[in-house]
């Protein structure tokens, strides 16, 4: 039931609710049973979520830095830390294709739980890189590389979303796009200066706005360990 400007569910069961690109920012839980109940939010670091009276998200956040090492990196801000940054991420990525590799053929293809295969995360990641580093950093005329994936929504935010393949590409054909991509991040990097760090760059989706070149790069960093968490947490799920 509705109280003011707020939606409020009393003696509700929601046992098996799937909540899917949604916001519960703010919602207040009292006496509620959150057994089992499985919370993925890479948003988590910009806020609080507490629970019984203790804000979780430092213990949360130190335990993925603890299981991905290098993770607690991601938001280095000088030129010689984001570089060592960059190839503990280049590491990570590296570990995760090697697994994959190693599993049954098809296994780069399977979504689990509708989520993204790994080569469809793979190729966000590459239309990341463009958008981030392409679009916004150089502003190169033309930064998408036609096997990008890229969300439905950026049709709306300055994206010609016709540039983008409809077919599946090959496992082959996304790990070279991915390894052209990590060398554009690398060489960047490998020249990068403090100066360069603190310049403005429109915003990639939001022209109108202008972030630093480092906030861009904080932007690539966290798109490709969340990205990494979710693709561990895929592979586990097929064993």
């Amino acid at each position: 039931m509705a109280q003011g400007d707020v939606t409020t569910f009393v003696d509700r069961d929601l046992r098996g609710a799937r909540f899917n690109r949604s916001t519960l920012a703010g919602a207040v839980m009292r006496g509620v049973d959150v057994r089992g109940l499985d919370i993925d939010a890479p948003w988590l670091a910009d806020g609080a979520l507490v629970i019984n009276g203790v804000d979780v998200v430092p213990f949360v956040e130190a335990e993925l830095d603890r299981r991905f090492p290098g993770r607690e990196l991601r938001h280095a801000e000088d030129p010689d830390g984001l570089r060592t940054a960059w190839a503990a991420l280049e590491r990570a990525w590296e570990a995760a294709v090697d697994r994959v590799e190693s599993m049954p053929q098809g296994a780069a293809d399977v979504a689990v739980d509708g989520e993204w295969s790994f080569v469809q995360t793979l190729r966000h990641l590459a239309f990341a890189t463009d958008a981030w580093l392409g679009k916004a950093i150089l502003r190169l005329p033309r930064p998408f590389h036609p096997l990008g994936q890229p969300h439905a929504e950026y049709e709306t935010d300055g994206c010609d979303m016709s540039i983008f393949a409809t077919g599946e590409p090959s496992f082959a054909e996304v790990l070279d796009l991915r390894a052209g991509r990590q060398a554009m991040v690398r060489d960047f990097l490998a020249g990068v200066t403090p100066e360069l760090l603190a310049e403005p760059r429109p915003v990639a989706w939001s022209p109108e706005h202008e972030e630093s070149v480092l906030h861009c790069l904080h932007v690539i960093f966290d798109e490709e360990w969340e990205h990494l968490r979710f693709a561990i947490r895929d592979l586990d799920a097929q064993g």
